[in-house]
């Protein structure tokens, strides 16, 4: 496999630039990326399926005084490009006015990105991957209860972009990804209940072990058979860590600058506030090497920075793209997400919970009568008032120990007050873009029965 070649996407993105001057553009952008991928699923030590994919695409924006329009396409001919730049500028001329619509400033480009280490040149053949995913397969099915596999997988692939604007940047990067996994099914008296495990990273030194994974899947899924219904009430909720990042990508919504914009978000009025409790941190970290949500800059090209959004309680900031940041008449932050050929939304790249002091144990051993949850089923949130709520299975806790599975219950509140509430246990690990440690909040709306 030749590895994805960042100059030469930087060389599309600058030939489309000229290209939308030449149309008539007053200004422009262009993205390409490129990406390399196979996967491969097993199933009773068989191969069952393997595909492999590859593809280049490119988005432009034009702008014609206020106006703008943009269009993704994946005929990178030249006739392809002029075509679709064409189109874009057509759209654009007849486009209603946005008077905060324009590229980021030129002088809040980064023009010295960081060196980030994304990219391991590693390649997994398909014998290579076979034989990881037999491997979890063969320890997830060893573990006692475990009757038969959903999937085991694993995947390799390797990607690069690149960002170019007619204000003169010009930048890409290239990354990588390794993952495996198993999906597996228990069986006791005719139920059967399903769970996985898996692990992903930009580098295989970052991948937890085959075996490590498979025993994970296998005792998680052999420990939910026979799940129980409960009856309604208010009660202390831990989440797992596996769940418990769905409240982050809840926060993630409430604080875009686009959504403040146009005032809906239940946190809109909140900038400077306690929104959590005292000692609460939330770091986003676009620098880490071999972060799963990394990048040297942000979407429209401007600089980015680690940074607390949650400041021992307090609302910090915004994540603000340049439009957004017009519109509120404030700074950008650095943290505009690219989106082909249309206008970048904002959001965060690393973005975790600081840990706690206490072990998720020791939160569920002061709790007399509650629940763990260890999966959730669409959830559902207003996001003008807060209001919350999931399906979830997991486990019960009684006097301090975690006893039979649950299922079929939900658990609702405001996250304004979850977010008050909220207490993180010391098990954070770094497995992905958003990462959170289990968290406890002290009482929520069960119901059940």
């Amino acid at each position: 496999m030749t590895s994805p070649d960042k100059q030469r996407l930087q060389d599309i993105a600058a030939d489309l630039i000229e290209r939308a001057m030449k149309a008539g553009a007053d200004a422009a952008e262009a993205s390409v990326s490129e990406s390399r991928n196979t996967e491969l699923s097993v199933r009773d030590g068989n191969l069952e399926d393997i595909e492999g994919s590859e593809s280049l695409d490119a988005g432009v924006r034009v702008f014609i005084g206020k106006q703008q329009a943009g269009v993704a396409f994946s005929d990178l001919s030249s006739d392809g490009r002029n075509q679709s730049i064409e189109r874009a500028v057509a759209m654009a001329r007849v486009a209603p006015e946005d008077p905060f619509s324009a590229l980021a400033e030129a002088e809040r480009l980064c023009d010295n990105p960081p060196e980030i280490q994304l990219f391991d040149d590693t390649v997994w053949s398909p014998q290579d991957l076979e034989a990881r995913a037999i491997e979890v397969e063969t320890a997830a099915r060893g573990v006692d209860g475990v009757s038969m596999t959903d999937s085991a997988f694993a995947s390799f692939g390797q990607g690069a972009a690149a960002y170019a604007t007619s204000t003169g940047f010009n930048q890409g990067w290239r990354k990588s990804v390794f993952s495996y996994g198993a999906s597996v099914i228990a069986e006791k008296d005719g139920a059967m209940e399903r769970d996985y495990s898996a692990t992903s990273a930009r580098r295989p030194a970052d991948l937890r072990a085959t075996g490590e994974i498979g025993i994970e899947a296998g005792e998680r899924t052999a420990r939910r058979v026979g799940p129980r219904k409960i009856d309604s009430g208010s009660l202390p909720v831990v989440f797992d860590r596996r769940v418990a990042s769905t409240f982050l990508s809840a926060l993630c919504g409430a604080i875009s600058g686009p959504a403040v914009a146009r005032g809906v978000s239940f946190l809109r009025e909140k900038m400077g506030e306690q929104v959590f409790a005292d000692g609460i941190t939330i770091h986003d970290e676009p620098h880490r090497d071999w972060g799963h949500g990394s990048a040297p800059f942000d979407g429209e090209g401007t600089v980015n920075r680690a940074s607390r959004i949650i400041d021992n309680g307090r609302l910090t900031t915004w994540f603000l793209n340049s439009a957004a940041a017009r519109q509120l008449e404030l700074a950008p932050t650095g943290h505009a997400r690219r989106s082909m050929g249309g206008p970048p939304g904002a959001g965060p790249t690393n973005l975790h919970l600081e840990a706690g002091a206490k072990s998720r144990d020791a939160l569920i051993g002061g709790i007399s009568d509650g629940i763990v949850v260890m999966e959730m089923f669409g959830p559902s949130l207003n996001s003008n008032t807060g209001d919350w709520s999931v399906g979830v299975s997991g486990y019960r806790i009684e006097n301090g120990v975690m006893t039979y599975p649950v299922s079929e219950i939900t658990v609702a509140g405001n996250l304004t007050e979850i977010f008050a509430r909220l207490v993180p246990a010391s098990d954070l690990e770094f497995r992905g873009s958003i990462n959170s440690p289990s968290v406890l909040v002290d009482a929520m709306s069960v119901g059940g029965l």
